[in-house]
């Protein structure tokens, strides 16, 4: 179940949401136990074999949590870390299992020529996300940041809820260890939930649905001129941006309803001046994930710059692999890796010193090139689409170009403005002007919230492509 389905927002959200309220605000408990219900029924609704593994996942951190807890305050440390390692290699070690096992076989086979058969493993969805959460939760409780969570309900509702369980934004449980015994949802933060759900299910369906069509088109070319190479590339730059920022503000946005707050996953990153800064904009969970778990015990920049470097490169790789068990994902991890490593050497002083506009145009030539690595599973066809991108195919444009760059301008337009904080200043502005009118400021929210609503639904309903990018990280 997605959130952009019928299912979800005419059947499981509004019986969810009925049956969560008419619990009253002090039963906490019950209202965890009908998310954790919900959220189960949510995740099963297309493969609900795949419960039994989140179940185990999250009675193994249970348990191994209070171990580790119970280990810290004594003089048996030993025992807390090996309880720690535990959990480290069982996170790991069931995320390897089923997201990595075919690709090590296929990888063995094609090196030494082997022919073993692949297991087939289907991959559950969401358990790269669901994965990090549990091990950072151990983890914390090791290091005495947050307090190993007694009531398997609430921590099962914490691993299980729905709005972030299959794409994130990757929830630490110390950003949510009060909400899970007390909360309470204000009008204006439900108010706020129901805005934010509703642009983000717009930018699900009346962008990235639609701009995937370009992609969809021209990446099944053969041959084309570099301006329609560059035109395909840039229409999936936008349609993974508003595919993964529009489901993450669906998240937060049910997260708010419901009287989660959650961090925001997104700051306009196509706005960027370096790469350096695209990643402080992108993804902000799993940049921070990473670097909190892994970049800063290997080191980080605490042991001279060329460890600082190493480190750098092994987050890298590591994420290109987080993202999936292909060799693209970890060409696409690494591409960054070494960008970022120049840009720590030395670029980015040049790039401070340079008119902002030059930093833009840089950052958004690698970031374009960067997502056709990160498309394209294919490392020849990689290749050969970079290298038309670049003027290999020695035409400038074609047909495919004016017919595509004519018949979805207004799209194209959308998405670049849309990618900008401009349409956020621009209602800033006219809440400003409308300052003590306050009727008419929520007549016309509500027109254009209600807008957005129903020309999505009416998209939804008559179109075909409507899966989440990430469902399968």
């Amino acid at each position: 179940m997605i959130f952009s389905s019928t299912v979800f927002l005419l059947a499981f959200l509004p019986l969810t949401l009925l049956a969560y309220f008419a619990v009253p605000k002090r039963m906490v408990m019950g209202r965890n136990m009908v998310l954790l219900i919900a959220s189960l029924i949510f995740y099963g609704w297309g493969e609900p074999k795949y419960i039994l593994v989140m179940l185990i996942s999250i009675l193994m951190n249970y348990f191994l949590a209070l171990a580790v807890e119970k280990k810290r305050g004594t003089t048996d440390q030993h025992g807390g870390k090996a309880m720690l390692i535990l959990a480290v290699v069982g996170n790991l070690g069931i995320l390897g299992f089923f997201k990595y096992t075919d690709f090590i076989i296929n990888t063995m086979n094609n090196l030494l020529g082997a022919g073993w058969g692949l297991l087939g493993i289907a991959l559950p969805i969401g358990i790269s996300f669901y994965t990090f959460q549990t091990m950072s939760y151990v983890i914390d409780v090791y290091r005495g940041k947050v307090h190993a969570q007694r009531d398997l309900v609430a921590f099962a509702m914490y691993v299980t809820l729905f709005p972030q369980l299959i794409a994130g934004p990757i929830v630490r449980y110390s950003d949510v260890e009060a909400d899970l015994t007390m909360r309470r949802t204000q009008a204006d933060q439900m108010a706020e939930g129901i805005r934010r759900f509703v642009i983000g299910f717009g930018k699900k369906i009346l962008l990235a649905n639609q701009i995937y069509v370009i992609w969809k088109e021209i990446s099944a070319m053969e041959e084309m001129s570099m301006a329609t190479a560059w035109l395909g590339a840039v229409a999936f730059t936008f349609q993974i941006y508003f595919d993964f920022s529009g489901y993450s503000d669906m998240a937060i946005g049910l997260g708010k309803i419901l009287g989660f707050e959650y961090l925001e996953n997104f700051n306009y990153p196509y706005i960027s001046r370096s790469i350096t800064e695209f990643w402080r904009r992108w993804h902000m969970s799993l940049s921070s994930w990473f670097k909190e778990y892994v970049y800063v015990p290997l080191g980080g920049n605490r042991k001279g710059l060329t460890r600082q470097l190493i480190n750098i490169g092994i987050v890298w790789a590591l994420t290109g692999l987080w993202h999936g068990a292909s060799w693209n994902f970890v060409a696409w991890g690494v591409y960054f890796g070494v960008i970022l490593i120049i840009e720590k050497l030395w670029l980015l002083r040049v790039l401070e010193k340079v008119p902002a506009v030059v930093g833009h145009i840089y950052s958004l030539i690698l970031i374009v090139a960067g997502w056709v690595i990160f498309a394209i599973d294919d490392l020849g066809q990689v290749g050969h689409y970079l290298m038309q991108m670049f003027g290999g195919s020695g035409m400038v444009t074609d047909d495919a170009f004016w017919y595509f760059g004519s018949s979805r301008i207004w799209l194209l337009a959308a998405c670049i403005v849309g990618s900008t904080p401009l349409p956020a200043k621009v209602c800033r502005y006219i809440k400003k002007k409308l300052d003590g009118m306050e009727l008419l400021e929520g007549v016309l929210e509500t027109g254009l919230l209600l807008t957005i609503m129903t020309a999505s639904m009416a998209f939804l309903v008559s179109g075909s492509y409507n899966p989440f990018l990430y469902f399968r990280f």
